[in-house]
C-alpha cells in the first residue's frame, strides 16, 4: 500500500491563522495545554462512583440487586474512559509520556481493550487519515454495515439504518475478544500501516487483569449467594454491549453526517490539505442541555478534536469558538449541529449507503 499524502498545510493561511489564535488563547489565560484540577476531580468522581457500584455489586445478594450495580459500574467506567483514557491517548493529560501511557492502561482495564493497540488504531490511523479507505480502519469493510461508496453493497445493508445500534453495542465485545488477538496475531490490517509488533506480555497481562476484575471476582465471591456465573457473565455482556453503544452513538454520526469519503489513487496524493481534510470529514455537535457536554469527554466538539488532538478536552469550547472564526473568515465550511440534526443526518446516509448503487 502506497504511503498517502497530503497537500502541505505548511503555508496554508487557515492553519497559520489557527495555531496562533490558539496559541494566544492559552498566552492570554496564562493557562497549557493539558490537564486541570477541575478535569482531575471530575476523574476521581467517575473512578469513584464506579468503584462503588463495582464494591456494591460484590455485596449484592440476589440478581436484582448485581445486575444494575455492576451495569452502572462498567458505564461510569465508559464514561472514564471518555474523559481520561482517551485524553492520556493524545498526549493531552500529562507533561510526561509515561504518564499518560500509564493512564491509558489502568483506564482501559475495565473496558478490556489493550491500550497500545487502541492508540495505534486511533491516533495513528483515524487521527491521520479519518474517512480515507484502506487507511481508516474504523471504515473496513464488514459484513454488516457499508461506511463508503467504495465498498461492495449487500442486501442486508439496505436494514443497516434500522440494525446499526446492535453493531454499535457489539464493537467493544468484538474489539476487546476478536480484534485486538487478531492485531495480536498479525492477522488484521493494522500491520498494513503499522509494522510495529504488538507486546505480548503487556497485552496477555492487560487481559488476565481485565478477566480478574470483571469475571473473577465477581464469580468467586458471589457464586455462593446464588448468583451463579453464567448470570454475571450476562450482565457483563450487557454492561459491556450498553457502554460501546453509548460511545459509538455520541461520535460515530460526526464521521457520518454529511461528509466525505476517499479513496486516493495510485500515486497516493489527496487533492487537499490535512487541515482542510478534516472540514471535510467530521463535524462538531452540541449536546442538549449544555451540561451533558461535561460527561462527553470532549467528544461531541470532534471536528475542533481532529483539529486539536494534544489539547486537553477542558479546552474545546474555547478551541471550537476560535475554530469557527477563522474557519469563516477562510472560507472553509465549520458545521454544529444539534443532536438531532446528527442523528437525522447519520439515518440518511446510513440509508444511502444501504442502497443498492445504480450500474
Amino acid at each position: 500500500m502506497s504511503k498517502l499524502r497530503f497537500q502541505s498545510s505548511a503555508e496554508l493561511p487557515f492553519r497559520i491563522e489557527l495555531q496562533q489564535a490558539a496559541q494566544a488563547y492559552l498566552e492570554q489565560s496564562r493557562d497549557h495545554r493539558f490537564a486541570s484540577a477541575g478535569i482531575w476531580l471530575k476523574a476521581w468522581l467517575l473512578a469513584g462512583l464506579s468503584l462503588a457500584c463495582y464494591l456494591l455489586a460484590l455485596r449484592a445478594d440476589a440478581l436484582w440487586q448485581f445486575a444494575p450495580a455492576y451495569v452502572a459500574a462498567i458505564l461510569l467506567a465508559m464514561l472514564l474512559a471518555m474523559n481520561s483514557l482517551h485524553d492520556a491517548a493524545h498526549g493531552a493529560v500529562f507533561r510526561r509520556p509515561w504518564l499518560n501511557r500509564l493512564l491509558s492502561r489502568v483506564a482501559s482495564l475495565p473496558m478490556g481493550i489493550d491500550s497500545d493497540i487502541w492508540i495505534r488504531r486511533h491516533v495513528h490511523l483515524h487521527h491521520t487519515y479519518p474517512n480515507v479507505d484502506g487507511y481508516d480502519l474504523d471504515i473496513e469493510p464488514n459484513p454488516f454495515l457499508r461506511q463508503t461508496p467504495f465498498q461492495d453493497w449487500a442486501p442486508q445493508f439496505r436494514h443497516q439504518h434500522r440494525y446499526w445500534p446492535l453493531i454499535a453495542a457489539l464493537s467493544l465485545p468484538y474489539l476487546c475478544w476478536y480484534g485486538d488477538w487478531l492485531d495480536l496475531m498479525g492477522k488484521s490490517k493494522l500491520q498494513l500501516r503499522d509494522a510495529k509488533p504488538v507486546r505480548a506480555p503487556g497485552f496477555l497481562l492487560a487481559k488476565a487483569g481485565h478477566l480478574a476484575l470483571a469475571l473473577g471476582l465477581p464469580i468467586w465471591l458471589l457464586h455462593d449467594g446464588g448468583i451463579g456465573w453464567g448470570s454475571v457473565l450476562l450482565c457483563y455482556l450487557l454492561g459491556q454491549m450498553a457502554a460501546s453503544c453509548f460511545l459509538v452513538a455520541m461520535i460515530l454520526g460526526t464521521h457520518w453526517a454529511d461528509v466525505a469519503f476517499f479513496q486516493p489513487g495510485a500515486d497516493g496524493k489527496l487533492p487537499h490539505t490535512w487541515h482542510e481534510h478534516q472540514f471535510l470529514t467530521c463535524c462538531d455537535w452540541e449536546p442538549r442541555p449544555r451540561a451533558l457536554a461535561h460527561l462527553l469527554g470532549g467528544l461531541h466538539l470532534h471536528l475542533t478534536h481532529h483539529l486539536f488532538p494534544s489539547y486537553s478536552h477542558r479546552h474545546y469550547p474555547a478551541l471550537a469558538r476560535i475554530t469557527r472564526q477563522v474557519a469563516q473568515k477562510h472560507g472553509l465550511d465549520y458545521r454544529c449541529l444539534d443532536y438531532p440534526e446528527l442523528w437525522q443526518a447519520q439515518q440518511r446516509f446510513l440509508k444511502f449507503m444501504g442502497s443498492r448503487p445504480q450500474p
